[in-house]
């Protein structure tokens, strides 16, 4: 395979950020919500440092022959500093982005909200996934809209 050939790459990058939550659904009654939840029910909220191992990984139809890379690192950076760190780091979730007063602030959601603000900036059809660790054990992949046979 010659150089110039393209070479299909994936560029993952990671950021921590800290935020907390309240679980509760407005669709459940207290007690429900106390049920489904548990102590993330708790009315005062509780807090994470959510982490990716490989938060977010885009991927490109080549690596550029000219810079030799799938994506500026440098452009990467700013996009999740915007689409991340800024609406989320050191956040309420439900009192502090909007996203979440009629959204469930769960990881999954949360990994939603971050695919979404990323569609917004990235160069269209090259983010291939977005990685949300909650916990060391509590971990969330999204990869955008998936169908799903029922």
């Amino acid at each position: 395979m010659s150089p110039r050939s393209a070479r299909l790459a994936r560029l993952s990058r990671s950021v921590t950020f800290s935020a907390c939550h309240r679980l509760h659904s407005k669709s459940l009654s207290d007690e429900e919500n106390l049920k489904l939840f548990g102590k993330c029910n708790n009315p005062n909220g509780h807090g994470h440092n959510y982490k990716g191992g490989e938060l977010i990984s885009i991927r490109a139809q080549g690596i550029d022959p000219v810079s030799g890379m799938v994506m500026n690192l440098t452009d990467l950076k700013e996009y999740m500093q915007e689409a991340i760190m800024e609406p989320l780091d050191h956040k309420n979730l439900d009192k502090d982005v909007p996203y979440f007063s009629e959204v469930v602030s769960t990881t999954e959601n949360v990994a939603v909200f971050i695919w979404d603000s990323l569609q917004k900036l990235l160069p269209q059809g090259i983010l291939y996934k977005v990685e949300v660790h909650e916990t060391e054990q509590n971990v969330v992949v999204y990869k955008g809209e998936e169908t799903i046979v029922k």
